[in-house]
């Protein structure tokens, strides 16, 4: 199918867009440009002729930011540390995903450290937050997210439209992950994509996940997610990315005994792209 050009697009889609981009652009010109203007202008006429309070008031500001920066960091360290739940635990994963990662991205570039080793490092932080943070669940309320690519690329049945089209021959993993849906009663979804893996997550409402994935999907898939838990399983590629990849059942199943309120009913569903994909 030949993807059509901007100009085959509606005029009115077309100039909406155009506006909203050169609007927000302006704007984040103008914010800029007027913060490094006071970068200049501030120590130019000095803050006692500003006025008298001016330098106080700053440095009320910079050390109440300060302190925020200390109680954020100590506490975080100290949540991974000691892996016990500690007051404002959410809001520490919640500053790992949105503040601290960005910067261990933009750091590692200066230092030369590979994009890799931080995801991994972030998702181990990301599932010792988790697990001091979650509490248990009914089976009904947690989803087992996996990536397409744990089914074996030579078999013919469509389990991305439907998982129960598995005839759980055991070539791959699917068969053991729909043990262990029918042993729990989790949520079970198998997800082409991001885009996917969000309307599984809408439609299903879970308040926890486990994911399976390779790092890159899973660090963005923590970012997307958020506030809900997610832990983290990083698939095993013996073949490479995206092809015949394997998951660790035995980890999974551990993780399910942790989560899962063994005294609630077992009603969970399974998921696909197919089912997911339908208004």
């Amino acid at each position: 199918m030949q993807i059509g050009t901007p100009l085959d697009q509606p005029r009115s889609v077309h100039r909406a867009r155009k506006r909203l981009f050169i609007g927000l652009i302006s704007i984040a010109c103008l914010v800029i440009c007027l913060f490094l203007a006071l970068l200049w202008l501030v120590p130019y006429i000095g803050l006692d002729n500003i006025h008298p309070s001016a330098k106080w008031v700053l440095g009320a500001v910079v050390v109440g930011l300060i302190g925020l920066v200390c109680v954020a960091y100590w506490g975080l360290f100290l949540n991974i540390v000691t892996k016990k739940p500690l007051p404002g635990a959410r809001r520490f994963r919640g500053l790992t995903i949105k503040l601290f990662l960005p910067l261990m991205v933009l750091l590692g570039r200066v230092f030369g450290i590979e994009k890799e080793l931080i995801r991994l490092s972030f998702i181990s932080v990301n599932n010792d937050l988790v697990l001091a943070e979650a509490g248990r669940y009914a089976p009904k309320e947690i989803l087992l997210l996996m990536p397409h690519c744990l089914q074996n690329s030579k078999c013919d049945r469509r389990l991305t439209y439907d998982i129960n089209n598995c005839v759980r021959c055991g070539k791959c993993s699917m068969a053991g992950l729909l043990d262990l849906h029918d042993k729990y009663g989790v949520n079970l979804a198998i997800a082409t994509g991001g885009t996917i893996a969000r309307r599984i997550v809408v439609q299903l409402r879970p308040k926890l996940i486990i994911a399976v994935a390779c790092h890159r999907d899973l660090s963005s898939g923590i970012q997307d997610t958020y506030p809900l838990p997610v832990y983290g399983v990083l698939n095993e590629r013996p073949h490479g990315p995206c092809l015949d990849t394997t998951v660790s059942l035995p980890i999974v199943e551990k993780m399910l005994s942790r989560f899962i309120d063994p005294n609630k009913a077992k009603d969970g569903r399974t998921i696909s792209t197919g089912e997911a994909a339908r208004p």
